[in-house]
């Protein structure tokens, strides 16, 4: 049986401010069948292409990264906020609608050469998953694949992505 994921997505009109459409996946994890289904689907994408650790960004993405990881059997890398992870870290900063952000991930959160998959909620403009990325590639980590339950099109977060492989399990395009 095929799942049709947009069912489990709810569209909540004006959130967090008015004009936005915010797409959200809560009722997609609060059912145990649609989330294993979308669960599976991502670790398939990432068997396929020999991942061997996961790296989510805080906080949607340990949602979407955990399970995967759990399902294939590999670990799981945080990348945090400032002042969340309490090793030896490295950054990356990126643009905001207004101002900058900036996520970190532990120094031997990843090996050099290791396969690597990025797992978030949703792809909008692409900013958080390119710094992610990049914290990855400092680390040596080559990026195989980043992996979303949702993609926002109109927001053209492919274009900051454009030179990894990408996959997603629905996409909305201003609708």
């Amino acid at each position: 049986m095929t799942i049709n994921f947009k069912d489990y997505i709810a569209s909540v009109p004006d959130f967090p401010e008015p004009g936005i459409l915010f797409r959200d996946i809560s009722p997609l994890m609060a059912d145990g069948a649609a989330y294993a289904a979308a669960t599976d689907e991502i670790a398939a994408y990432a068997q396929d292409k020999g991942v061997e650790m996961i790296v989510g960004p805080e906080a949607r993405g340990f949602i979407v990264g955990c399970p995967v990881a759990y399902k294939l059997g590999v670990g799981f890398a945080p990348a945090r906020k400032k002042g969340k992870l309490p090793r030896e870290t490295v950054s990356a900063s990126y643009d905001l609608e207004y101002g900058q952000a900036t996520l970190y991930l532990q120094k031997d959160a990843i090996k050099p050469g290791q396969r690597v998959l990025v797992c978030d909620d949703l792809l909008a403009t692409g900013g958080t998953i390119a710094a992610t990325i990049e914290l990855v590639e400092k680390l040596g980590g080559i990026v195989v694949g980043t992996a979303f339950l949702v993609e926002l099109s109109d927001l053209n977060g492919r274009a900051k992505l454009a030179d990894h492989d990408l996959f997603t399990l629905m996409q909305y395009s201003g609708d």
